[in-house]
């Protein structure tokens, strides 16, 4: 009942105040004071069950291993508790309606084990430095489909509404540029399942190599995704141009098919249209929990709420254990799991009159400390909750990167899920601050890369 009240004060606050993209030198200071440096709550909860931040893991946490996996600082927390479909009453104003469908769904397997809580989300001085200055210089235009006065990440720290919210997730700091080999399954409803291999990679326009910034276009980065394995898949190869402003240019994606040997536009790899090899599990905006275009969707700022999110989630990405260790019918495995109390923002997505999408609904849960939606659920045309999102959230503190170890999209009606991200049997880590060049991200460069 308290954080009804609380969101309802602040619903109120926001009809009745002037809704503005950037915000004044006053309140920019609160950066790095009351507020972390990215805008969450520095200060705890009340009964100290959320603690402070107090800049998060340092880069010397703990060792890297040559194939690029981190020591585990917390691993030898045991969990305070663990949240079951018997218990589930006492704890449900800290659940999302997802978590606890999905309780409802598997009442004998699926549980949240609880860890005490660890503010652990720290970024380059430089990322700081640019957050300050969008704060007070950043603006929403063309109905919020697009960025002005824009820089590197998060363009607005102290967000007025729900569409400065999503924009946080959309721009956050990933490293600038990355590559690595990564594993996604679709179990069966027994839990059987074949692994897909991926080797992965993505830049922000500023990392590249010729990036001119008296010249910065629409793109905000590239990405290119070829799969390896199985050898009906291999050779196949995904290229996206993700433009900054959406509905001006609309996402540009290309498809080379290894069997075809021909690239394709892929305009479908976009809003609702089907995510390649995902077996129809998830459709084009599912994929880093939620990402593309806002304009189809009204958007309602709910407020901020305290939830039992994954999070430091360090035994997921452990080289100790096998993808069957990790991988079980209806959801992952949640002795692998671990869940901690944070602040979300709490936004709610309504499909906007005459538009379409196959969901009607869909409510975010954002984490305070990194902008990352760590929980989704997604409604379809009958109100019904339909697909569950869980972003399993782990710092790469070596390069102070917050990012997702796994994230996984439950279908609650045909009891079958998709989990991407793992790669606890690949032998090649995360390569962070590559330099690519423009030209490794154009059609041509598809048919290079996609040869078996």
């Amino acid at each position: 009942m308290k954080h009804l009240v609380q969101n309802a004060i602040f619903s109120l606050l926001l009809l009745t105040s002037a809704v503005q993209a950037a915000v004044s030198q006053d309140q920019a200071a609160q950066l790095g004071s009351s507020l972390t440096p990215l805008g969450a709550e520095k200060a705890g909860n009340a009964d100290g069950s959320i603690p402070a931040w107090t800049g998060g893991l340092a880069k010397n946490t703990g060792n890297k291993s040559p194939q690029g996996f981190l020591d585990d600082p917390f691993a030898s927390e045991q969990p305070l508790f663990t949240i079951t479909a018997q218990n589930a009453e006492q704890y449900q104003d800290k659940l999302s309606p997802g978590q606890l469908a999905m309780l409802k769904r598997y009442p004998d397997t699926y549980r949240l084990p609880i860890y005490p809580s660890h503010r652990t989300v720290a970024l380059p001085e430089f990322v700081y430095e640019a957050v300050r200055a969008n704060a007070e210089h950043a603006q929403m235009i063309e109905g919020g489909n697009g960025l002005s006065d824009f820089q590197v990440a998060y363009p607005f720290p102290i967000p007025q509404n729900a569409q400065e919210v999503v924009w946080n997730h959309l721009t956050r700091y990933r490293g600038g540029s990355m590559k690595r080999n990564s594993v996604q399954v679709t179990p069966e409803k027994n839990g059987s399942f074949v692994p897909v291999k991926f080797k992965m990679e993505f830049a922000y326009r500023d990392q590249l190599k010729d990036y001119d910034p008296s010249e910065p276009g629409n793109v905000l980065f590239y990405y290119k995704e070829q799969i390896t394995s199985p050898a009906r898949l291999a050779g196949n190869v995904l290229l996206v141009h993700e433009t900054l402003n959406q509905v001006r240019e609309p996402r540009m994606a290309w498809l080379y098919n290894a069997g075809q040997r021909r690239v394709r536009r892929a305009p479908q790899v976009a809003y609702d249209g089907p995510y390649p090899a995902s077996e129809g599990q998830r459709v084009g905006d599912n994929f880093d929990m939620y990402n593309g275009a806002q304009d189809r969707y009204e958007w309602k700022l709910v407020g901020k709420r305290e939830l039992y999110i994954p999070y430091n989630s360090f035994k997921l990405d452990s080289p100790t254990l096998k993808y069957g260790d990790i991988v079980q019918a209806g959801h992952l495995n949640p002795d692998q799991t671990r869940y901690e109390l944070h602040r979300v923002w709490e936004v709610q997505a309504t499909l906007k009159p005459g538009e379409r999408h196959i969901y009607a609904k869909r409510v975010l849960f954002i984490d305070e400390d990194s902008w990352q939606v760590v929980l989704a659920d997604h409604y379809d045309a009958r109100g019904t909750l339909w697909r569950v999102g869980e972003g399993h959230m782990q710092p790469y503190y070596d390069v102070q990167v917050p990012w997702l170890a796994v994230e996984t999209l439950h279908d609650l009606l045909n009891g079958r899920y998709i989990a991407s991200g793992l790669r606890n049997e690949e032998s090649q880590g995360v390569e962070f601050g590559t330099k690519p060049l423009a030209a490794d991200y154009t059609p041509a460069a598809l048919r290079n890369s996609g040869v078996r």
